[in-house]
């Protein structure tokens, strides 16, 4: 099962339309994941009628009719994982032990919020939950990068996480 994962889009604010080649890309996962900060419907609806499972979440940018529409909290069995989606999960510092806390039941959280890629495990009982942020596609903040994330899940196994760097827009623009 091929995943994308992306979060904050933030559009039309930070970009007029997402990138192309995240585009593309939609077509091609089984799942996409957006870990919030849709900030328009319009990104939701476009999700909605090109992926082929959409899971998602409202971020701290959401307004109510994106509240009405996605939950706080996701989550769904993907390829034998237990996957959840939240936007906001406090500070870097802590963040494996406070998460793991707070989803002792999950294999793999995904979650936005600071525009920051991350890839880490807490350890938990059962071994260790992946956290993944795969930053924005759209605004890239300090980062030298706009990014997003694909994966592929099969038999209980998540493998193939890779952290995709998107090209700055032309003529130069806020990337």
């Amino acid at each position: 099962m091929r995943l994308l994962l992306i979060s904050d889009t933030h559009l039309p604010k930070r970009a007029k339309a997402l990138p192309e080649e995240l585009l593309g890309r939609i077509a091609r996962a089984d799942a996409v994941i957006h870990a919030g900060d849709w900030v328009d419907a319009a990104t939701l609806d476009l999700l909605e009628a090109r992926a082929a499972r959409l899971i998602g979440v409202y971020g701290n940018n959401d307004g109510p009719a994106l509240r009405r529409r996605l939950p706080e909290v996701a989550r769904a069995e993907l390829g034998g994982l237990r996957f959840g989606v939240v936007h906001e999960t406090g500070p870097a510092q802590g963040r494996e032990r406070r998460c793991a806390g707070r989803f002792p039941d999950l294999d793999v959280l995904v979650f936005g919020h600071s525009h920051i890629p991350w890839d880490s495990t807490a350890a938990t009982a059962g071994g260790g939950m992946r956290l993944l942020n795969p930053g924005s596609p759209t605004d890239r903040r300090r980062q030298p990068y706009c990014t997003y994330m694909t994966a592929e899940v099969a038999d209980g196994t998540l493998s193939e996480v890779t952290l995709h760097r998107l090209p700055p827009r032309h003529p130069a623009g806020r990337r």
